[in-house]
């Protein structure tokens, strides 16, 4: 008998996963970020994802179980000067879709993350939550993270 371990997929994003992944993302009461799977908001979208694509630092991935887009998540790879040049990973975007949330989706993104950073040898991983995510912040403790930093965020026009 197979397992979810078994049958899940984490792989790179594709551009035909870009409407899935807005779908998920406009699902998302909590977020406030204002996405929509509008297909007249695509092409921002799109725009976005080649941006990702093309950049040598992030990276965007999918979950993919029986060949549907059931999660996703993006990192990005930073140097900093502080501590002595360190290099982390930074999580974020992290999302299931909300039928398959409690199956252990989640978790596996995240365990690739942290299997990811050490094959990097990277010194840290990061990840923001939405501070109303309280749901989100203790699956994140259960997985070894710990709330070190106060974050903020400035809404630009």
């Amino acid at each position: 008998m197979s397992t979810l371990s078994d049958k899940l997929i984490i792989r790179f994003a594709r551009e035909t996963d870009v409407p899935a992944l807005a779908a998920i993302f406009a699902a998302d009461e909590m977020g406030g970020h204002g996405d929509t799977a509008d297909e007249a908001a695509l092409p921002d979208y799109l725009e976005a994802f080649h941006t990702i694509e093309e950049s040598s630092n992030e990276t965007l991935y999918v979950a993919e179980l029986d060949g549907e887009v059931v999660g996703t998540f993006q990192t990005v790879i930073l140097t900093k000067l502080v501590a002595r040049g360190a290099t982390l990973m930074m999580i974020e975007a992290v999302q299931t879709r909300a039928d398959m949330r409690g199956r252990g989706i989640g978790a596996m993104m995240i365990e690739h993350c942290i299997a990811d950073a050490r094959e990097r040898g990277l010194k840290s991983i990061q990840l923001g939550s939405n501070k109303v995510r309280l749901d989100a912040h203790r699956f994140y403790e259960r997985l070894g993270f710990e709330q070190r930093h106060l974050g903020f965020s400035m809404k630009l026009k």
